[in-house]
């Protein structure tokens, strides 16, 4: 089980309970912001890193196409990946252990952060 994994399931636990049957949208929305966050941060470190190294790899409106169709991407395989089947064996194994209770805030907190650093590291480059 990936740190993912574990990051859907509470979130789905949390919108299970007040949202009820669209808790398995919010829980994919959140996990495709979240891993779309991170490639934005890591696409934005690796261009500025190319850039001062004079490597010329592609153009900025390539690199923007590129990161829409893999958010695509991730979208449609975080939606095949968590729907039915998958979560089920989630619950099965997040009740066999202790559950750990994260902060609602603090896991909406981590993409914007990401998001945040990506906009600081690209202003900075």
């Amino acid at each position: 089980m990936t740190i993912f994994d574990a990051l859907f399931y509470h979130v789905f636990q949390y919108y299970k309970n007040k949202k009820g049957k669209k808790a398995n949208s919010i829980a994919v929305m959140y996990i495709t912001f979240l891993q779309s966050s991170l490639l934005l941060v890591l696409g934005v470190f690796f261009a500025g890193f190319f850039r001062s190294m004079q490597v010329a790899t592609m153009s900025a409106t390539k690199a923007w196409v590129l990161f829409a169709l893999v958010l695509v991407f991730i979208h449609f395989k975080n939606w095949m990946q968590y729907g039915g089947r998958k979560r089920k064996v989630l619950n099965a194994k997040m009740l066999k252990n202790k559950k750990l209770n994260y902060n609602i805030g603090v896991l909406w907190l981590l993409p914007i952060a990401l998001l945040a650093l990506a906009f600081v590291l690209l202003k900075a480059v």
